[in-house]
C-alpha cells in the first residue's frame, strides 16, 4: 500500500507533531468519557496493563517497557493511582526493583470505566471506519516499534 513519492522525508509534515496532535484530539474525547469514572485515558491504560499482568503484580520496569514509558514518567503516573487506592506498589524482593498490582478497588475502578471506554472506542472507530482503524493501528504499532528501535541507541531509557 506504499505509493512512490518524489518527496523527501523532510518535505513531509513532522511525524512527531502529527502523531501528537492526533493523540491530543483523541485523548480529550476519551478523557471526557472517563471523567465520570474518576480517571483519564492514561490512567486507564496503566490500570488495564496492570490487569493483564500476573495477579501478584508486574515489575515496574516491565510495565514501563510495555507502555513505552520511562520509569520516572511511570512512577509519576502511578502516584495518583496509588493515592486513590487502585494500585499497590511493593518491593520485588530483589534489589531496589518494585512491583505493582491492582487492589480490589483498582479492579473495581477499571471495571467501572469499561462501559465508558467501550462507548467512546466504538464511537471513534465507527466514525473513522473499522477497516481503516485496523490498518492505522497496525501502522502505528510499526511506528512505535521503529521509535523504540531508533530511540534505543541515542537516548538513555530507565527500562
Amino acid at each position: 500500500m506504499y505509493m512512490h513519492s518524489d518527496r523527501s522525508p523532510v518535505d513531509l509534515p513532522c511525524a512527531c507533531t502529527t502523531v501528537r496532535k492526533a493523540a491530543r484530539a483523541i485523548s480529550r474525547i476519551y478523557d471526557d468519557a472517563l471523567a465520570g469514572a474518576g480517571m483519564n485515558v492514561g490512567q486507564l491504560a496503566i490500570l488495564r496493563a496492570i490487569g493483564r499482568a500476573d495477579p501478584a503484580g508486574v515489575a515496574l520496569g516491565s510495565l514501563a517497557a510495555t507502555l513505552v514509558m520511562d520509569n520516572t514518567s511511570l512512577y509519576r503516573a502511578l502516584a495518583p493511582l496509588e493515592r486513590a487506592g487502585w494500585v499497590e506498589i511493593t518491593p520485588s524482593g530483589t534489589g531496589r526493583a518494585k512491583r505493582v498490582r491492582h487492589t480490589d478497588a483498582g479492579r473495581a475502578a477499571t471495571d467501572a470505566a469499561a462501559a465508558a471506554w467501550q462507548a467512546v472506542q466504538s464511537r471513534i472507530v465507527t466514525a473513522f471506519g473499522v477497516a481503516r482503524w485496523a490498518d492505522v493501528q497496525a501502522a502505528i504499532a510499526d511506528l512505535t516499534a521503529i521509535g523504540v528501535q531508533l530511540g534505543a541507541g541515542g537516548h538513555r531509557h530507565d527500562t
